[in-house]
């Protein structure tokens, strides 16, 4: 099987990566994507400025900018900490590399995992430098959202308890990857909503601005070749396009409750005390908590804790059911259990 210190980075590239999708919306929601006007230093420099002489520096530098050295300390942690997860994602790959023929030892999975940072680190930069663009902001949401995905893959199949021992059937695999795919396309719609600044755009809850179906315009609010040169931060969509983002997002909210909570209550009703239902169990109290916490955000007028909550929320469930796809994946699909 695999090493052991291969094992120990990958772990602890999971749990470094929640750490840098969580703080990296932190940054967003506090208006701190912009604390660093460049990349991948901070006011030609690789610290945030904060003593006089170096904010004096700064705004030479920046003339226009007003230089806020809390939220650029906040952006160059973000990047300090995703620096280091790509050293590690790198790390994974040489050892992978040197105990390729190992029993068990993935090469193709970390390999991919690099090449996937080096494309998360050119999305970090255009970011900045297109100014929070939504596209690219969005793209940089997710495509951290993937890596989380594919380290948490890598190490479950790494490790032989995490296999399935119970038959289950080609429907239910199916089924959660339907699951799955529904969980990615809502995550997508939040990323939208989150990266447009529209979670207010429906300040009422079940209502959207006081209209069950409100007048919606999908041309402006998806929108994804945007104007270059515009400053994002904030927002610029109108009234109208903002509510039709929040809306289908709240749309498939309702669709990823009803489809995922059915998915995973289906698995809890067959009365198997497995690991199968614990990690279904795992699934259902995590989304009940997500859906909480995104009609909570609506009707307290999204503060900032409850906000970052609700994006590792949306990271803790897309693992869950990771884990589960995997789990069915790799159980025996001979038998007739869950029909």
């Amino acid at each position: 099987m695999t090493t052991s210190l291969f094992g120990k980075i990958n772990l602890t590239a999971i749990v470094l990566a929640l750490t840098v999708i969580v703080l990296g919306a932190y940054v967003r929601l506090s208006d701190a994507g912009l604390g660093c006007p460049d990349w991948p230093g901070c006011y030609g420099q690789f610290s945030a400025p904060d003593n006089m002489e170096d904010i004096t520096r700064a705004e030479l530098m920046y003339p226009h900018k007003t230089v806020e050295s809390g939220k650029a300390w906040k952006e160059m942690l973000h990047r300090y900490l995703a620096s280091t997860l790509g050293l590690l994602i790198v790390a994974m790959a040489i050892l992978a590399w040197r105990n390729k023929k190992q029993l068990g030892q993935q090469v193709l999975l970390p390999s991919m995992l690099v090449v996937l940072v080096i494309f998360q680190g050119l999305l970090g930069m255009w970011t900045v430098t297109h100014l929070l663009k939504p596209t690219i902001v969005t793209l940089h949401l997710l495509t951290g959202l993937l890596t989380l995905s594919l380290l948490c893959w890598c190490y479950l199949k790494s490790k032989p308890v995490f296999r399935l021992q119970e038959p289950v059937t080609p429907l239910l695999r199916n089924a959660a990857r339907f699951a799955l795919a529904i969980l990615a396309l809502q995550i997508f719609l939040g990323g939208w909503t989150s990266t447009n600044y529209v979670a207010l755009y429906c300040p009422d809850f079940p209502t959207c601005a006081g209209h069950w179906l409100p007048d919606l315009n999908f041309s402006d609010g998806f929108r994804f070749i945007q104007a270059s040169g515009v400053n994002y931060e904030g927002g610029v969509l109108s009234a109208e396009a903002g509510q039709t983002v929040h809306f289908m997002h709240r749309v498939g909210a309702t669709l990823t409750f009803l489809i995922v909570g059915f998915l995973a209550a289906f698995i809890l009703r067959q009365g198997k005390n497995s690991v199968l239902q614990k990690v279904a169990m795992t699934v259902l109290l995590i989304l009940v908590i997500q859906v909480a916490l995104g009609i909570a955000n609506v009707l307290l007028y999204l503060p900032l804790p409850l906000a970052v909550a609700h994006n590792a929320g949306a990271a803790l469930l897309l693992l869950s059911l990771v884990t589960l796809n995997y789990l069915l994946k790799s159980s025996d699909s001979k038998g007739t259990h869950y029909e």
